[in-house]
């Protein structure tokens, strides 16, 4: 398959490692939440239902979604304006 141009020019190997690079960061995320989530419960802050009642609240959905669609924006600009795809989201990390 030929590069896309739309990307960058990011070939099929590229796009694998991206994609395997965000599984990562997906997978250490979740990790945090949920070890995050159980010292909340185990010390009695937050009950597992408090947490779930929280994630469906109109206005926190509202403020993830916005992030999300952010955060996709910023990933599109890097892919698509980047010379360097070796460092996705790179420049984008606080501090740089």
């Amino acid at each position: 398959m030929s590069a896309l141009a739309e990307f960058g020019g990011l070939d099929n190997a590229t796009l694998a490692a991206l994609t395997l690079e965000l599984a990562s960061q997906l997978h250490i995320e979740r990790t945090r939440r949920l070890a995050l989530e159980a010292v909340l419960s185990k010390r009695g802050i937050l009950t597992a239902a408090e947490i779930d009642a929280a994630g469906e609240d109109p206005a926190f959905r509202e403020e993830a979604s916005r992030a999300a669609d952010l955060a996709i924006r910023k990933l599109l600009r890097v892919l698509s304006e980047s010379p360097d795809e070796r460092v996705p989201l790179r420049g984008e990390a606080p501090g740089n």
